[in-house]
């Protein structure tokens, strides 16, 4: 029997008996063995079409690419950096299980606050054996440092400046709070509640997503709209074009060459093809914008290499998106953990329970005009690609047409080799993973709550394994 929603009485007896369950099984942790993901589509490593496989790794290199501020720092291939920038490079953050993938286990923006000479206090939230994470203040703050609810921010608050490098002499900030480093507040952020944070998404089988055709989505989610689960989602939406976006936290982004554009300005600070101007902070934007001693390139920064032959001629943004979209989907395993008997059972019951609703096993692609491996292939993504109403997980931050507590269904393949989950990276474990599913508005709680009260403690281990199989 299942039940959409829990009654207050119920949820006070799970919160009584989620440390009990959380003791009688456990998440069988980061999926050993090498990387189950990272190399190119299998039409792509042999090289079909011609020269394809060139474009790969230069854009793997590119992704690899270290930015100082206008490429004179040895060892640091890359030119762009700042002013604000949260990390120096995308594979230093899109690293684990191998580059592309999601946040590593030590954190390089530790090392991104002093690097080169630069100046930077790390805030309280990122440590060296936490989550790589970016932080938005979902609300402006009032003449008395308060969050004013009536006007909505949400956009990224860059931890570091690029002030006190040795590349980046005479940038000065003004005086914010008694700080001349151009950081936001932080601790005031902190302080007020008004601070969320995201993780990176990893980037496996990326071209797979592109490359689904949105009457696919929408008759996968109209299908699934006559569930018995109270599960409702939406699909998100590029404002201009109209068409169905899908990649980030929210759905956001309608294309990874769109997708690699922000994220470079936006966390790097390189302007860019796609986003030509330096980035200030969102207040900062409204009134001053950066100050001139800051800026110390022609823009964009990144472009097309005019001089260049083949794949030399792409820009950094363009090889990120072709590096991505050729990413191979991570290989699962069918022994491990627990052995093939379990993980099948959880598999089993991972569909029975209602996971599978919004947790859509796989969908089709269409044709591609890149390479055969994209096209009518079967994506074992493990998401509808739809954004959800989330309960207690809002973070208050609307952007296209998700809410301030929807999010992207997150595609669970790679799940068995991640680190850290949910969109702010809060936890390492999957079981606290599915009790966050379970709140008062959240679309989950039907699966999130059949799991958690209607499974025996051996079958909870099935799906947990599973998931880690995958």
């Amino acid at each position: 029997m299942t039940r959409r929603t829990c009654p207050l009485a119920l949820f006070l007896l799970l919160s009584l008996l989620f440390p009990l369950l959380s003791l009688a099984q456990s998440d069988p942790g980061v999926r050993g063995g090498g990387a189950a993901a990272g190399g190119p589509l299998a039409s792509v490593a042999a090289n079909s079409p011609a020269n394809i496989l060139n474009f790969f790794d230069q854009g793997k290199t590119a992704f690899l690419e270290v930015d100082s501020v206008s490429g004179t720092i040895a060892g640091e291939d890359g030119k762009g950096l700042g002013p604000r920038y949260n990390s120096r490079s995308c594979a230093a953050c899109h690293a684990q299980p191998a580059t592309g993938g999601s946040a590593p286990s030590v954190n390089p923006q530790v090392g991104d606050a002093t690097r080169d000479g630069a100046t930077n206090t790390i805030p309280s939230f990122i440590t060296s054996s936490g989550p790589v994470r970016e932080a938005r203040f979902p609300f402006f703050f009032d003449a008395n440092g308060n969050p004013d609810t009536t006007r909505p921010n949400g956009g990224v608050e860059d931890l570091y400046t690029i002030k006190g490098r040795t590349d980046a002499a005479g940038c000065t900030f003004p005086s914010v709070n008694g700080s001349t480093q151009g950081q936001p507040s932080f601790a005031q952020a902190q302080n007020t509640g008004n601070v969320i944070f995201r993780i990176p998404t990893p980037t496996f089988g990326a071209g797979l997503i592109e490359n689904i055709d949105d009457s696919t989505l929408l008759t996968n989610v109209n299908n699934s709209a006559n569930n018995s689960f109270g599960i409702s989602g939406v699909l998100n939406r590029e404002g201009n074009a109209g068409t169905i976006s899908r990649f980030g936290w929210k759905a956001q982004n309608k294309s990874l060459e769109i997708f690699a554009g922000e994220a470079y300005l936006v966390e790097q600070g390189v302007s860019n093809e796609l986003f030509g101007q330096e980035r200030p902070l969102p207040g900062e934007g409204t009134t001053t914008s950066l100050p001139a001693s800051c800026k110390f390139n022609a823009t964009p920064e990144d472009l097309t290499q005019f001089s260049g032959v083949g794949p030399g001629v792409m820009s950094d943004t363009v090889g990120f998106a072709m590096f991505m979209r050729l990413l191979a989907a991570p290989t699962p395993s069918t022994t491990t953990p627990g052995g093939s008997t379990s993980i099948n059972n959880g598999k089993a019951l991972f569909n029975s329970i209602g996971c599978n609703v919004c947790h859509t096993p796989s969908l089709a692609t269409t044709r591609s005009s890149f390479t055969s491996s994209l096209t009518n292939a079967t994506a074992n993504l493990y998401s509808d690609v739809a954004v959800h109403h989330m309960g207690s997980l809002t973070d208050n931050v609307s952007q296209g047409g998700a809410g301030g507590d929807q999010f992207r269904t997150a595609p669970l393949w790679g799940v068995g080799q991640r680190i850290f989950f949910l969109h702010d990276g809060r936890t390492t474990d999957l079981f606290a993973v599915i009790r966050a599913h379970n709140s008062s508005g959240s679309e989950a709680n039907g699966p999130s709550f059949n799991f958690l009260i209607n499974l025996t403690v051996s079958q909870q281990q099935d799906v947990l394994n599973f998931l880690r199989s995958l």
